[in-house]
């Protein structure tokens, strides 16, 4: 493999890695760890879900601390200390004290908001200059953390391992990891491109001031759109399908679809408008929340499981895209602020589905319209995109 061949893809490989254990460990891997929380009686629902808003506000906090670092200070440093935050917060959550899991899953938040957005502003960097959407293969990192936590922890149930144990186990693979790719994060002795896919220039080449709260409202719908399947997943399946050896298929199966729409984002074309790709995306999204209502069988959670999950990370990148064409300057706080609506979005989900369950006849007839809601949220995102295309039209520059 040539040299030129090789350091993209120790960049892509390296950035897949972080996200996946910023992601996919520091914000998710509570998901598939909770079953044996519960079996262990160290947790209930109640105590689970102030565990899950608390990691949810520490990742509203991280996204606005992201815009407020230092700009002397390196993206790499920022990212090495993230990750080594999400090894050592992960790691203490197996300490038997249950006072201090409040504060160290806000932490972990914190830790996992940062590295999502600065892992993606360097590999996007680094990777500009490449042929095709490579970039985009980064983004593969949390559908492969969610997918591989979800495996390795129903293994674990299956086995009878605690909680505890799950909590050192996912700390010492991410340590193991976070050492592998320790030297990829340097920095950069090159000059990159501005921007990188939806490469739309503007004719003028000055952005409208209103063009960024409008990006950021519909970047927050996503947030809401996709956190209430996320959240609720396997209570909707248990209710479903009751008994059923498939209850712990699906939340891994979204991983792995968030896997392939990454790999699929990868394949778009160089210099397209990137938002008729997040339209694209928030469509199939709002039609996979509205499958799971629609076909509650095991097939159609399955097939619901796979439409949330493809642009699930696919519509980061193509948001951490744009944001670094419209904003080409200090991109890195844009992200944060996009990434911090997007943690709004997603706090605001479970409190209203717990207001909507309080208020209607059935948990089925509640979280049937909790995600009609949230189909909806989608859809309205969709549409703000065609509006802010029809309204900042863009020159595409073709390559």
């Amino acid at each position: 493999m040539s040299r030129r061949l090789a350091q993209p893809l120790r960049i892509v490989l390296a950035g897949s890695a972080s996200l996946a254990i910023a992601m996919g460990v520091g914000r998710f891997a509570f998901t598939p760890i909770l079953p044996m929380m519960l079996h262990d009686g160290t947790v209930d629902l109640h105590t689970a879900g102030s565990l899950a808003t608390a990691n949810y506000i520490g990742y509203l906090v991280g996204a606005l601390l992201a815009m407020l670092v230092p700009k002397h200070w390196h993206q790499t440093t920022v990212i090495k200390l993230a990750l080594v935050s999400t090894v050592a917060l992960t790691g203490l959550m197996a300490l038997p004290v249950p006072s201090v899991w409040l504060p160290l899953r806000f932490l972990a938040g914190v830790a996992s908001a940062t590295g999502f957005v600065f892992t993606s502003g360097w590999c996007l960097s680094e990777l500009s200059g490449t042929s095709g959407s490579l970039g985009s293969a980064i983004f593969t990192g949390p559908g492969a953390g969610i997918a591989f936590s979800g495996v390795v922890a129903t293994g674990m149930t299956a086995l009878g391992a605690s909680g505890q144990l799950g909590w050192v186990t996912f700390a010492v693979l991410s340590a193991v990891a976070s050492a592998t790719i320790w030297g990829v994060f340097r920095k950069q002795a090159r000059d990159v491109e501005p921007f990188y896919v939806g490469g739309a220039r503007l004719p003028s080449g000055r952005v409208p001031r209103s063009e960024m709260p409008l990006f950021a409202v519909a970047y927050g719908l996503a947030g809401f759109g996709y956190i209430v399947t996320a959240t609720y997943l396997p209570v909707i399946a248990k209710n479903a399908i009751p008994d059923s050896p498939l209850l712990t298929v699906f939340w891994p199966l979204l991983g792995f679809a968030a896997v392939v729409g990454s790999l699929l984002a990868a394949k778009v074309r160089k210099g397209a408008d990137a938002r008729l790709y997040l339209i694209g995306s928030y469509l199939v999204q709002a039609a996979g929340v509205a499958l799971s209502v629609a076909w509650e069988d095991a097939f159609g959670l399955a097939l619901s499981s796979i439409l949330v999950g493809l642009p699930f990370t696919a519509i980061s990148f193509f948001a951490m895209n744009e944001v670094r064409r419209i904003r080409s300057t200090h991109h890195a706080r844009y992200m944060g602020l996009l990434t911090a609506v997007f943690a709004i979005g997603q706090i605001l989900g479970p409190p209203i589905v717990g207001v909507i369950l309080s208020r209607q006849p059935s948990i089925d007839a509640g979280f049937a319209l909790a995600l009609t809601m949230a189909s909806i949220a989608l859809v309205i995102g969709a549409v703000i995109f065609v509006t802010m295309i029809v309204m900042y039209p863009a020159t595409v520059e073709r390559r």
